[in-house]
């Protein structure tokens, strides 16, 4: 919802301000009075877009594959939801941890084996309808927990393959951040090919002829520098910055799965491992040691 009110504030603004210069005058009040809206018009030429979306589109394919490609399709969507996961979303996953924990600790690690090997069938995860349709989480915490679960690793043995495995995943998800950096930093010198294209057409067609012409030639080929820096600078870069806050909340989601089920495994009760995992969270999600505690508690 913030970056819609952010593109709101962003696209009115210009607007406001362009035609608050078209419509001419020179104090604030008769600018105002005199505002021009339908000049913004003339800064859409269908040409110019066919020309600017074909070079982002086009280079957007020739550089990724179709795996990336749909990643950034996916990220782009993700920053209209806002930040991934709420304060509410890590309290039903520690009561998740808790209730796992606290049942491989009555019955050992072999109670387990039924929510593990089988998680879209637990009747444990499917109480925590959040954590339970994050296919990735509940694939991690279930690939942590399997190897200890069949008895294939001990806990000292635990801590590298997961660390490799949030290492792909963050590689995983910076792709299309590369991917919309690189179509950024271009979209600039795209906008020039295509006001130079423009310019091409004015020399070519329109020089010698009607002034107006040339005028409204010379005017189609400037908006296109215009969407190229301004697609560059205020559209895709805060976009790009937006899905990194996104992706690092994702990883602090499995982060925090890690360290609760590192310390279960190497023998802490299942309330002092839930705390170990409310400890790498950042404090606008991480609930206090009190409230995790009575959390915990009054949901056993």
């Amino acid at each position: 919802m913030l970056v819609i009110v952010g593109f709101v504030l962003l696209f009115s603004c210009v607007l406001v301000g362009f035609a608050m210069a078209a419509g001419g005058g020179h104090g604030l009040g008769e600018m105002l009075g005199n505002m021009n809206f339908k000049a913004a018009l003339g800064l859409v030429h269908a040409n110019e877009f066919i020309s600017l979306g074909g070079m982002v589109f086009g280079s957007m394919i020739i550089m990724a594959p179709i795996k990336v490609l749909k990643g950034v399709v996916a990220q782009v969507l993700g920053t209209l939801k806002g930040a991934p996961y709420s304060k509410a979303d890590y309290e039903e996953l520690m009561k998740c941890l808790y209730e796992l924990f606290q049942l491989g600790r009555r019955g050992g690690m072999i109670a387990l084996e039924e929510h593990v090997m089988n998680p879209e069938g637990s009747s444990l995860f499917s109480k925590y309808p959040k954590f339970h349709g994050n296919h990735h989480a509940v694939e991690f915490l279930c690939d942590a927990l399997g190897p200890l679960v069949d008895g294939r690793l001990k806990p000292d043995q635990l801590p590298p393959l997961l660390d490799k495995q949030l290492h792909t995943m963050e590689e995983e998800h910076h792709e299309p951040i590369i991917v919309m950096q690189n179509v950024g930093d271009a979209l600039p010198a795209f906008g020039i090919v295509a006001a130079v294209l423009g310019i091409i057409v004015v020399m070519m067609f329109r020089l010698g002829g009607d002034t107006t012409l040339v005028g409204q030639g010379i005017a189609t080929a400037l908006a296109g520098t215009f969407f190229g820096i301004f697609g560059s600078y205020c559209v895709i870069a805060p976009v790009k910055i937006c899905c990194e806050f996104n992706g690092h909340a994702e990883i602090l989601y499995m982060k925090c799965i890690r360290e609760a089920v590192l310390s279960f495994a190497n023998g802490l009760p299942p309330l002092v491992a839930c705390e170990v995992g409310r400890r790498v969270l950042t404090e606008d999600v991480r609930p206090t040691r009190q409230d995790l505690e009575t959390l915990l508690k009054t949901s056993s």
